[in-house]
């Protein structure tokens, strides 16, 4: 099986685009220090857990992004509705305006993370993401295994939003894309008043159809993870530009209304899309609970390959890790300490036959093709 994407990205190496990493909601709400090294993070919540509920052991912190050589990341604006379980977080939206001011401290966390840290780069055109690449290409004098120095490397944050509550109407996009946000996603699980969630079905609603024309004047991308189905088969009937699934697996390893069906991964697969895979046990096998052995990394694979077979291809999927996004080290597969792990998918993928173009497309390719989509628009 073969991809057909060129990626104009040769010489980056073996680097990983993640496309969907809650970065903000755990520096702002959960008042985790990414900056630290991730021994720190853990040593600190052994003695003190994080703010609200316990969210598991931390895989993430900019120290073991840069070790895992995860290049650009789907930096998520998530902003907790009072819904359910979420109520007793410690940070949830009842009106818009809350969801406003809370999404925008979230913004702000990006905006200054890459004002102050000469490592982090938001990425607002594709001259951006450039600069961000050939910090990781090797130098002409390098040796086969010798990359720059780390202080080189940095990492490209693409903002997309997830659950559009915070835009509070559709003429306030062009706000928000100013200062950077590249994706939307009309809802989370509990639903919004743009589309129905994969806890609260509708469609989309007017007011959402006028989002997505908004976005459609940016070519925005549409990031259709949480959507409820059929808002999903609407939006891809409706809305022209990339749309993508950040983060969800398919429903063929655990039929929830959370997972894709074969039909709709093939959809976004011909739409030129980009479906990332996560590294979730519940995602993986049906009715797995914490307390029990941590599934195989070469579950994720399966899936990874599932994807391919029912495409036809390997230029449809990538990683989505949804790390730290309310569950931690012990609900991922076995050999995922941190982040810095991702790496190892690409060794199982060659395993199973996988080529290196097809290795870099999922670990890379196919989702800078779609970013690079977004940021030429702008």
């Amino acid at each position: 099986m073969t991809s057909d994407i060129n990626t104009n990205d040769a010489g980056t190496g073996d680097i990983i685009v993640d496309a969907h990493l809650d970065m903000a909601y755990n520096a702002v709400v959960l008042g985790r220090d990414l900056l630290r090294p991730l021994s720190d993070i853990r040593t600190q919540e052994e003695e003190n857990s994080p703010r609200g509920a316990h969210h598991g052991t931390s895989l993430v912190s900019l120290p073991e992004l840069l070790k895992g050589r995860v290049a650009v990341v789907g930096g998520s604006l998530f902003v907790a509705p009072a819904f359910k379980a979420w109520q007793q977080e410690p940070q949830v939206y009842r009106t818009p305006d809350q969801a406003y001011r809370y999404a925008i401290a979230q913004l702000d966390y990006y905006r200054r993370l890459a004002d102050e840290n000469n490592r982090v780069h938001l990425l607002h055109v594709e001259r951006d993401l450039d600069e961000v690449l050939v910090s990781w290409k090797r130098t002409p004098a390098a040796s086969e295994n010798q990359d720059k120095t780390e202080d080189d490397q940095q990492i490209g944050l693409f903002l997309v939003m997830e659950g559009a509550d915070p835009i509070r109407e559709p003429g306030e996009l062009a706000w928000w894309v100013e200062r950077g946000l590249r994706g939307v996603g009309l809802t989370w699980s509990a639903g919004t008043r743009y589309a129905g969630g994969t806890a609260a079905p509708g469609g989309i609603s007017d007011e959402g159809v006028k989002l997505l024309a908004a976005m459609a004047d940016y070519n925005l991308m549409l990031d259709v993870s949480h959507m409820w189905v059929d808002a999903v088969y609407e939006a891809l009937g409706r809305y022209p530009g990339p749309i993508v699934a950040t983060h969800a697996n398919p429903r063929a390893f655990v039929d929830s209304p959370r997972l894709l069906s074969d039909d709709v991964i093939r959809r976004i697969a011909d739409r030129g899309g980009v479906v990332g895979m996560v590294p979730y046990n519940p995602m993986l096998k049906p009715g797995w609970r914490i307390g029990e052995p941590r599934l195989p990394l070469g579950r994720l694979v399966e899936a990874i390959d599932h994807v391919c077979q029912v495409t036809g291809q390997a230029g449809c999927v990538g990683l989505g890790s949804d790390f730290d996004g309310g569950f931690g080290r012990e609900s991922v597969p076995e050999g995922v300490d941190s982040i810095a792990d991702l790496k190892k998918i690409g060794e199982l993928l060659r395993e199973r036959g996988y080529s290196p173009s097809d290795i870099m497309a999922f670990l890379s390719g196919n989702w800078l093709r779609v970013m690079r989509t977004v940021l030429h628009s702008l």
